[in-house]
């Protein structure tokens, strides 16, 4: 198997490093360097400027608006995405809700929300996990009684992320009580200017706001806005859930914190010599550099099987499971390599220690205490064993 690029693979790959020069803005690259947060307006830019490009929907095919790339040239764009310091695309709607609505929308929901998604007139956000329904989802309790041409739906959703900034919310409902759990859910999309919605902030342990907690009281959404089929749901919920563990894995990223590492360990010094020459150290970095490349090869492997089946297969499982894993080893070595350096948190940051460190390492604590979320997110690492193991037994 020849893993090297093709000449025209090249000439995508320099044409994708020559559009993120030209474009990617300093501020917004500074930030994502930093690790201190985007704000929306910043995303906002971003989104236009891939749109523009009409690079923003990168695995969507052309007769939705993307740009209809290979596997090949997904990775590429991905990796060099990451190596540049751009900032990730918020997922909601062009990696979640775009492929369902291009798998069970009707012909008049894809041409509603399709093009909103890419022009940014429309956030979305995710109403998935509920108080006491977050692996074990199919318990969810947020019910949709039919009245008339509505749905009136009761209910709780939590860690809506980035819920504070969208004005539209995807969510799984319970429309039936009868037979399995799975076989009662639906799909269904929420305007959040409906009366009867209210979000709350969740501050979490690094003292960031972006996840939420959304009440629904009496919210009333049109029968046209149900995705597929009545008491159908879980299976759009589950086609969904691959394309975000795909997400989650994030390959391109767990490069760009690998670098980040190498560079701390080359910069850093114990004693008389710098951390990357301690070969305790260095045989870490080497182990999980392994395993990046691995993961690489299985992101090849996935995104080739996707394109051929119409979707993702259980590859994305254990793309989620070493994905987080490996970028959870990553940050935990940077915080190592940093020592004492790593401690401030965002709210204790004084001139004094953001002096202390290397260049962009001061919300390192930040970082490695928000990604430790990404092994549960998702489904969780031990949901994902589960899958594979009935996959893998036909059980």
């Amino acid at each position: 198997m020849d893993l090297n690029y093709s000449v025209t693979e090249l000439a995508f790959q320099s044409e994708v490093r020559g559009f993120i020069a030209d474009n990617l803005p300093t501020h917004i690259s500074s930030a994502v360097r930093a690790g201190n947060g985007l704000t929306k307006i910043m995303m906002d830019e971003w989104h236009g400027i891939l749109n523009k490009k009409g690079w923003l929907a990168s695995t969507w095919p052309k007769e939705f608006g993307g740009p209809g790339w290979t596997p090949v040239q997904k990775h590429i764009f991905e990796e060099e995405y990451c190596r540049a310091y751009a900032p990730r695309v918020v997922p909601f709607g062009v990696s979640m809700l775009g492929p369902v609505l291009h798998k069970f929308g009707t012909k008049e929901q894809q041409d509603k929300f399709l093009p909103r998604i890419l022009s940014g007139k429309d956030w979305w956000c995710q109403g998935y996990s509920e108080p006491s329904a977050g692996s074990d989802l199919a318990s969810l309790k947020t019910r949709a009684e039919r009245v008339g041409k509505c749905y009136v739906i009761n209910g709780q959703k939590t860690w809506t992320t980035l819920g504070q900034h969208a004005n539209k919310i995807f969510c799984l409902v319970r429309t039936s009580k009868e037979g399995k759990p799975q076989e009662g859910i639906s799909f269904v999309l929420i305007d959040l200017d409906t009366p009867g919605i209210e979000m709350r902030p969740i501050r979490l342990i690094e003292g960031g706001y972006e996840v939420n907690e959304v009440f629904l009281t009496d919210v009333r959404v049109p029968v046209a806005n149900l995705v597929g089929k009545e008491n159908k749901g879980w299976t759009i919920a589950k086609y969904l859930l691959s394309h975000e563990r795909t997400g989650i894995a994030g390959v391109g990223f767990s490069m760009q914190a690998l670098e980040e590492v190498k560079t701390i360990a080359a910069t850093i010094k114990r004693g008389a010599k710098r951390l990357i020459e301690d070969p305790l150290f260095a045989a870490r970095i080497a182990k999980i550099e392994i395993d990046l490349e691995a993961m690489k090869i299985t992101n090849l492997r996935m995104l080739f099987q996707a394109q051929q089946q119409g979707a993702p297969g259980c590859e994305t499982s254990i793309l989620k499971i070493k994905g987080t894993l490996i970028n959870q080893e990553l940050r935990d070595l940077a915080r190592r390599a940093l020592g004492p350096l790593a401690a401030p948190f965002p709210g204790h940051l004084g001139e004094g220690n953001i002096l202390f460190g290397p260049p962009d390492t001061a919300f390192n604590a930040a970082r490695y205490f928000n990604n430790r979320k990404t092994s549960i997110f998702g489904g969780s690492n031990e949901i994902q064993r589960n899958i594979l193991a009935k996959t893998m037994l036909k059980l």
